[in-house]
């Protein structure tokens, strides 16, 4: 019975499908600032966003973005141009992305974690001449000026946050210069097309630093078109719930680009808090929430109340939520609808359970295959022609996406960066296809109308999760190997219980003279160089790295062997939550580990 009601609820869905996605031509003229102004014409008076206490219409909304536009016209910015944005969660990001918008160019969007080399390459990797920052991340910038070489940026501009730190004096106050600006719709946002490209998100680099991926308005309207019609299936009536940061998609597109296409409120948070969860999701009347599996984890970690369930929530959609917590999670939070979803900021695969099946990312509605992939040697395995093989289908399989005129592969700012992600003569000559980098395999959901419905197994190569963000080994053994005393690294992710995703781990090859690893310099190394998702929580000793016979280090031996001083045959080292200092792992924290008490 509970599978025919989500397909019978589907049906209105799956109706309309086809005229979201119908492919329309590169020079149609829509953006997503023109739907914020067709919702400031359409709902003035209802509320756009609400933040800390405050609430800001969509004529509000529409009215800022507008004056901020025009300011940031006045100090140069124009059609084509990219303009890094540096901020934490609230109204204003939201605002300046849509005024960039408004004129044509593209937003950058930092991860405002980030600090030093990781900071300085994100502003300077898009040939941005243009930086929008927060009051809240003054110190990181700052730094920069008087060290690394921004010579690129052209102009800086300062948003006040609580007002407590003036702008600096080699920036612009953007508020003040916007504040004599006139708030009618522009002119020029009506030449913006779907093919101009709209953001840069990152996404970390297989060869160290991250790389920025190009999301055109296409890409960026039918994301938050299929959420806000697949995932949400909401409208003006509806509030949307979001804690996730804005310089990920996840939370940009599906929860602020929904409510933009539909006039739904939304309540954002600077970061999650698991503790007020319930209560504001009650104030705030929110109905839908977006999610990624860690968050519904810590969820699920708060004490329980008897009430928990009775919340306006009906539906969630996100990405990582696991099947261990799947239905505790629905359970408990009084969840109808389960919109999970697979795809990333710049690939061409994605998956939705459009049928509200359980432990499923969905189907795959677009070309795609899974090969078969050697885990433990971290390559592809190919038959005698060089042919990649299809996994079968009880089999976790390396995930590909075809890449044809209709289901392109939009890249990255980096032409290397982006042929490293196509892999050409997978099943013919000529063809191509988008490298996932991700296990899934085939599960058996009953009657789905003939569609194959997936899982998510894990990651492979130079990447793992971690905290909802994706950290590449690379980038981090690059921090890692300047210490003195290390001469080499190999940083890997290994499976924490109780805990999503995997926990970033080094094996560290120290220098001949060094003796034994000085852990003091080297966790003041981990703190200042990297950011909290990214420092690796475990370490061990090795005295020598493994590498294939093209010399790349092997990782597979060495996730499964973990952080069990037993199965490593030595000593481990363990960054523990609240702590500053690695410290010997001992067989108390390690139960503590085992029995999923760790804390991470």
């Amino acid at each position: 019975m509970r599978s025919a009601v989500g397909i019978a609820r589907a049906v209105p869905v799956l109706a309309k499908l086809p005229g979201m996605i119908k492919p329309r031509s590169a020079s149609a003229r829509d953006c997503i600032a023109k739907r914020v102004q067709q919702q400031a014409e359409k709902l003035p008076h209802h509320v756009a966003i609400t933040f800390e206490g405050t609430e800001c219409t969509w004529d509000e909304f529409n009215r800022e973005a507008n004056r901020f536009a025009r300011a940031l016209q006045h100090a140069g910015v124009a059609r084509g141009d990219t303009v890094s944005l540096f901020m934490e969660n609230r109204i204003e990001y939201l605002s300046c992305l849509v005024a960039i918008n408004k004129l044509g160019a593209c937003a950058s969007l930092i991860n405002h974690n980030l600090s030093g080399k990781s900071l300085a390459h994100c502003l300077t990797i898009t040939g941005s001449r243009f930086c929008i920052f927060g009051e809240e991340r003054i110190s990181p910038l700052d730094q920069l000026t008087h060290g690394e070489d921004l010579e690129a940026l052209r102009s800086s501009f300062y948003v006040a946050d609580h007002g407590a730190t003036p702008c600096p004096e080699w920036a612009v106050d953007l508020g003040e210069a916007a504040a004599a600006r006139e708030s009618h719709d522009l002119a020029e946002t009506e030449d913006v097309t779907i093919a101009d490209s709209a953001l840069n998100i990152f996404t970390s680099g297989t060869t160290g630093l991250p790389k920025a991926s190009v999301v055109s308005n296409k890409r960026l309207l039918l994301s938050a078109g299929l959420s806000s019609l697949v995932g949400l299936r909401c409208d003006e009536h509806d509030c949307i719930y979001l804690c996730l940061p804005l310089y990920h998609g996840t939370g940009l597109f599906l929860g602020a680009g929904a409510a933009f296409l539909t006039g739904a409120s939304l309540f954002l948070r600077r970061k999650f808090s698991a503790t007020a969860f319930v209560p504001e999701v009650r104030e705030a009347g929110a109905t839908c929430f977006i999610y990624i599996g860690e968050i519904c984890r810590y969820l699920l970690a708060t004490p329980a109340q008897e009430d928990d369930y009775a919340t306006p929530l009906r539906t969630v959609m996100g990405n990582g939520l696991r099947p261990d917590i799947w239905h505790a999670f629905k359970s408990r939070f009084g969840i109808d609808l389960v919109s999970e979803f697979y795809g990333s900021s710049e690939g061409n695969v994605s998956a939705i359970n459009l049928f509200n099946r359980d432990c499923t990312i969905g189907a795959i509605p677009l070309p795609h295959a899974l090969v078969k992939y050697d885990v433990d040697n971290d390559e592809i395995l190919r038959d005698e022609q060089g042919y990649c093989l299809r996994a079968d289908v009880d089999e976790p399989g390396l995930a590909l996406g075809k890449i044809t005129a209709t289901n392109q592969f939009e890249g990255y700012t980096s032409r290397e960066a982006t042929e490293a992600k196509i892999l050409r003569d997978v099943f013919k000559p000529g063809d191509a296809w988008f490298n996932t980098g991700d296990l899934l395999k085939r599960v058996d959901v009953g009657f789905a109308m003939g569609l194959p419905h997936y899982q998510f197994v894990d990651r492979v190569g130079d990447t793992f999760r971690w905290k909802g963000e994706n950290v590449s080994t690379n980038e981090v053994g690059e921090i890692l190997n300047a210490h003195s005393e290390v001469h080499f690294c190999n940083v890997y992710g290994v499976a924490v219980p109780g805990t999503d995703g995997r926990a970033g781990m080094a094996a560290l090859m120290l220098e001949e003279n060094a003796g034994e690893l000085d852990l003091e310099s080297f966790s003041t190394l981990v703190q200042e160089q990297l950011p909290a998702y990214a420092r690796p929580l475990f370490l061990r000793i090795l005295p020598s790295m493994e590498t294939t016979g093209t010399f790349k280090m092997l990782k597979g031996e060495l996730r499964d062997q973990g952080f069990d001083p037993v199965k490593v045959g030595g000593a481990v080292y363990v960054l523990k939550t609240g702590s500053r200092r690695y410290e010997p792992l001992d067989d108390t924290f390690l139960a503590e580990l085992q029995a999923g008490n760790s804390g991470f």
